[in-house]
């Protein structure tokens, strides 16, 4: 069985950041979509990252970490639609983990946890801080002809509460499961 594919969602228009905010520099020099794609291709080799088609650099960058790029064409559409140009590239992956380039904060061990946890194809998987739900999300094969039909800025949340019976949520110790990055005071000024 080949591995799960990793999916890193990075066509976003940043309009509540006010500029692109995947290209923002942590506090380690390292732009926020670069450490959030090596650590998502450090456990899954097999990983796509979705641009928009006026975001050249971002695109150039996640190329050089190795990921493969699929260009949404209409980004304003929404993440569901980001969402489904992945898997469309992808369609024959035992899998997905899908992760937001606004969120590197999130730990190695989890995506490797949570990769390890869609074995089945009807297999959903979520990570758990405290009692609130967070990302990466996985769904296994299954799921390939409902994640392409996606459109719309809910991602796959309408699958995830259509198959509550399918979904395993999973404790983690990584409260980077809750981090984004919608606003520039969102970028802590301690070193990560």
């Amino acid at each position: 069985m080949s591995p799960v594919t990793g999916i890193l969602l990075a066509a976003g228009l940043s309009r509540r950041y006010g500029s692109n905010k995947l290209q923002q520099p942590l506090n380690n020099q390292v732009p926020m979509v670069v450490q959030a794609a090596r650590k998502l291709k450090a456990v899954l080799p097999e990983s796509v990252a979705v641009v928009g088609p006026d975001d050249p650099r971002t695109a150039e960058l996640l190329s050089q970490e190795g990921l493969q790029i699929v260009i949404n064409p209409q980004p304003e559409a929404g993440m569901g639609a980001s969402l489904a140009c992945a898997v469309r590239a992808s369609h024959d992956a035992p899998g997905w983990l899908i992760t937001l380039g606004d969120m590197p904060w999130i730990d190695k061990q989890t995506i490797r946890t949570l990769a390890d946890a869609l074995r089945q194809p009807r297999d959903i998987v979520a990570p758990l801080y405290g009692d609130r739900r967070g990302h990466p999300v996985g769904f296994g094969s299954a799921y390939v002809r409902q994640l392409i039909a996606l459109d719309g800025d809910q991602g796959a949340r309408s699958i995830v509460n259509a198959n509550p019976q399918h979904l395993t949520l999973i404790s983690v110790n990584d409260p980077g499961i809750l981090r984004d990055v919608d606003y520039p005071q969102d970028i802590p000024s301690s070193k990560y």
